[in-house]
């Protein structure tokens, strides 16, 4: 089981060691590297699994997005398991660590195709665990997509974006970017335009001729001051019930530059006028309970550029904690 990915999965860099007795409370006492599981059955089913996708070579903006796998990981011990908000423990699922896709030192290009290999393995061998990838700038988006549509081919794939950004930019002008995963999915046939769903746009960070391509693709978009206006927790209900009614699964991506840079110094293109913490996490929270959202990441953080008390990883953990608590009030609802 220890090198069923073998070799384009590497151990994580950093793994705390499970206490040998005791009740599990935090979260670092819970999740479970996949080479300390000896009940491979129990493995095989695990309702989450988590991918460390260290990379951001590929980010326009100067980024040290490849440092948050790790610094994910050490933020663990701050978190409990139980989520006093919803009443839900989440030591009750199982949520594996299968640890990182190795990168190489200069050619983005292999590194983008580890992703996608790393990414289609994980998706046929855990057919029903909610892959989590833990990016990474934006550009992994698209490879993560792609290595699931190699592993489920007859599966139509929606997207459910937080972001500031289009991220449709041409991909002749720099390769593919942070600025260009959704415009790969969709050039390279993986995605429709018609089921990607954007929720965040605002302000002066997209160009027009951006707006102007995804009116042509027929890209869905959502400005977070419509949003606010309609309701946070309604715009993403909105666009689960289109998406539902024309894919198979939906892959959401949350794109840490959504929020305001008052709530996320630790981002490489922070920004003015974006979204409260509250309000993304109602936002995921919201995602993580629709039973057709079958995999996730969270990109573009920066841990090096976060100020000393790391305030964004923190948030970025509670964005992981909060897309489970959804999977899980999912579970607790179907039983």
């Amino acid at each position: 089981m220890k090198n069923f990915l073998y070799p384009k999965i590497n151990p994580s860099s950093f793994m705390w060691v499970r206490p040998e007795h005791g009740v599990v409370s935090k979260v670092h006492e819970w999740i479970q590297p996949l080479s300390d599981m000896s009940d491979l059955e129990r493995a095989k089913n695990a309702e989450v699994v988590i991918l460390g996708v260290p990379l951001s070579r590929s980010s326009i903006s100067a980024s040290g997005a490849s440092e948050f796998p790790e610094a994910f990981r050490r933020s663990w011990r701050g978190f409990a398991t139980y989520n006093l908000d919803e009443d839900v423990d989440l030591a009750e699922m199982t949520v594996l660590d299968v640890g990182d896709v190795p990168m190489h030192v200069t050619d983005i290009g292999k590194c983008h195709e580890n992703i996608i290999e790393a990414s289609a393995a994980i998706h046929a061998h855990f057919l029903n665990s909610k892959v989590c990838a833990i990016g990474g700038d934006h550009s992994i988006t698209a490879m993560m997509v792609k290595g699931m549509h190699q592993a489920k081919p007859a599966e139509t794939i929606g997207i459910l974006q937080f972001d500031t950004h289009f991220d449709l930019r041409d991909m002749s002008e720099n390769g593919p970017s942070n600025g260009t995963p959704m415009r790969n999915l969709i050039e390279s046939g993986v995605v429709e335009g018609s089921n990607m769903y954007n929720i965040g746009l605002h302000g002066f960070f997209n160009t027009k001729d951006l707006k102007q391509y995804a009116d042509e693709k027929r890209v869905n978009y959502f400005t977070l001051r419509s949003a606010r206006k309609k309701g946070i927790e309604e715009t993403v209900l909105h666009c689960l019930d289109k998406l539902s009614s024309k894919v198979d699964t939906i892959y959401l991506t949350v794109d840490m530059d959504v929020l305001d840079i008052a709530y996320a110094p630790g981002v490489p293109a922070s920004t003015p006028g974006g979204m409260t913490t509250a309000e993304l996490l109602e936002g995921v929270l919201t995602a993580g309970k629709h039973p057709k959202v079958k995999a996730m990441d969270i990109v573009c953080l920066d841990p090096l550029k976060d100020t000393a008390v790391q305030p964004t990883v923190k948030l970025g953990t509670h964005i992981f904690l909060t897309f489970l608590t959804g999977v899980m009030l999912r579970q607790n609802a179907s039983i």
